[in-house]
């Protein structure tokens, strides 16, 4: 009998602590039905695609579910392939605050940053 030697699937996405914390605090605000939170990657911008995070009611099944210490966290079916080995943070200065992305599948990205390609 032979062996089958399986390859670990890589993490379709790495969240720093912060990340963590931002998911938490959007959970304990959510409306109510709530399930989750969700990372899409829609067409938008002048590069081709933007990050998206909204709150979702449903998971879809082909989404990827990461469950996090303050909620869950969905990753769009379709863009999980854009994502796979990214890492998701969340950076807070006096002017603005948004999560942020270090995603090495993207190519390159417009110039204010709000949008990449890959």
């Amino acid at each position: 009998m032979t062996e089958t030697k399986t390859r670990s699937r890589p993490a379709a996405l790495n969240l720093t602590e912060r990340a963590y914390a931002r998911i938490a605090a959007l959970m304990a605000q959510a409306p109510e039905g709530v399930i989750g939170v969700k990372l899409s990657t829609p067409k938008r911008g002048c590069s081709g695609l933007a990050y998206s995070v909204d709150y979702v009611t449903e998971a879809k099944p082909f989404d990827e579910k990461i469950d996090t210490p303050g909620g869950t966290l969905f990753v769009d079916g379709a863009s999980v392939l854009y994502l796979v080995g990214s890492t998701m943070g969340w950076v807070e200065d006096d002017f603005t605050a948004g999560f942020v992305f270090n995603n090495p599948n993207a190519k390159g990205a417009c110039g204010c940053g709000e949008s990449f390609t890959v």
